[in-house]
């Protein structure tokens, strides 16, 4: 398997706008992050990407991506799935292209993007809309998806539920503010994992650094990559004091195992 890591920033993405302070200014190639998402190439030979951030267009080309046969979404906050129309190039060229998720976000994407999802709207003649094909997954449920087993699990972000999804020996855990034992058990085992990781000091609906470490140690990963990384930290500064396995995400890393 193989994993790429798509974008690492927070909300806001890095360098943030009409901020100057030194992570935004930085010439280090790692502290500019882009909104979070990833792509695992499976092996069955399929590619699964997470999320649809603003910046997907310009993630795809610089990972050197043509086609997705699958997308799975965490949830529908705007820096997660407003880069959605940036599918449109991949099923117009490759047919439609299933997407799968919490029943409640898919509905709210069909909500909020209608043009998308409504089959009585057709693109005018010579142009063209996304091809997608929603699928709701149910927690805890395992489900083959483009010759991939993968494993939804529910977390809270605040009031919301997000999910996270354990892809064999790769998990991806984003936006969540606590992961409980009955998750750690079963997030044992991955060789990779991917966690969310905010500020230094404690936030109403993110993991902080502090409290991502704790979740690392639990689950046991060889490697823990932090994501959702904000402006307040700067990547050499984070990875200088982090402990032995865990390490600040960066956008383009790229693990293959």
């Amino acid at each position: 398997m193989e994993l790429t890591i798509l974008g690492s920033g927070t909300s806001f993405g890095v360098p943030q706008v009409g901020c100057d302070c030194a992570v935004c200014r930085s010439e280090d190639p790692r502290d500019r992050r882009t909104r979070v998402a990833a792509l695992v190439d499976t092996d069955a030979g399929t590619r699964i990407l997470i999320d649809t951030p603003p910046e997907l267009r310009l993630q795809l080309l610089h990972a050197g991506v043509s086609a997705v046969d699958a997308v799975l979404y965490t949830h529908d906050h705007a820096d997660h799935v407003h880069g959605i129309d940036d599918l449109r190039a991949v099923s117009v060229r490759h047919g439609k292209l299933p997407i799968y998720g919490p029943a409640e976000v898919l509905e709210r994407l069909m909500g909020r993007f209608p043009y998308i999802f409504d089959a009585a709207v057709r693109p005018p003649r010579g142009t063209s809309k996304p091809e997608l094909l929603p699928h709701p997954l149910e927690a805890g449920v395992p489900t083959t998806i483009a010759g991939c087993e993968v494993l939804p699990l529910a977390f809270a972000h605040g009031a919301m539920r997000v999910f996270g999804y354990r892809l064999g020996e790769i998990a991806y855990v984003t936006d969540v503010k606590t992961v409980d034992d009955e998750a750690i058990a079963r997030l044992r085992g991955v060789r990779v994992l991917v966690l969310n990781a905010l500020f230094e000091k404690p936030h109403p609906t993110h993991l902080s650094i502090p409290e991502a470490i704790e979740v690392a140690r639990a689950i046991g990963a060889e490697r823990t990559l932090l994501t959702h990384l904000t402006h307040r930290t700067a990547h050499a500064d984070l990875a200088a004091r982090l402990p032995a396995g865990i390490e600040p995400a960066y956008d383009g890393l790229h693990i293959a195992f």
